[in-house]
């Protein structure tokens, strides 16, 4: 079975850093596009990045260009989201979720739980 798991989340302050996975099971992340999307109190869902298929990064937001990064361990069949310069907006719930060959927001097929970002004093 297709299963993802956020994981990472917590309290930072602002500025700070922190580093989400997105352990995969079920399927071989090498093989997918993975996207990483957010989701603020009373907001409507929004993509973050993504990493395809074949390594290229894409960002679906740009308030998050130069801040944020994703990587893949194809050993560990994980996903990375490396996150930098907090700011209290990035508070959200973060999930990643399974996509095809290119990062494309609407082919996203199979979603994790989620893992809660909160960026505060």
């Amino acid at each position: 079975q297709v299963q993802l798991v956020e994981s990472g989340g917590g309290l930072v302050q602002p500025g700070g850093s922190l580093r989400l996975s997105c352990a995969a099971s079920g399927f071989t992340v090498a093989d997918y596009a993975i996207g990483w999307f957010r989701q603020a109190p009373g907001k409507e869902r929004e993509g973050v990045m993504c990493i395809s298929r074949f390594g290229g990064r894409v960002y679906y937001q740009d308030s998050v260009k130069g801040r944020f990064t994703t990587s893949r361990d194809n050993g560990k069949n994980t996903v990375y989201l490396q996150m930098s310069s907090l700011k209290p907006e990035d508070t959200a719930v973060y999930y990643c979720a399974r996509g095809q060959d290119l990062c494309i927001r609407s082919q996203h097929d199979y979603w994790g739980q989620g893992t809660q970002v909160t960026v505060s004093s």
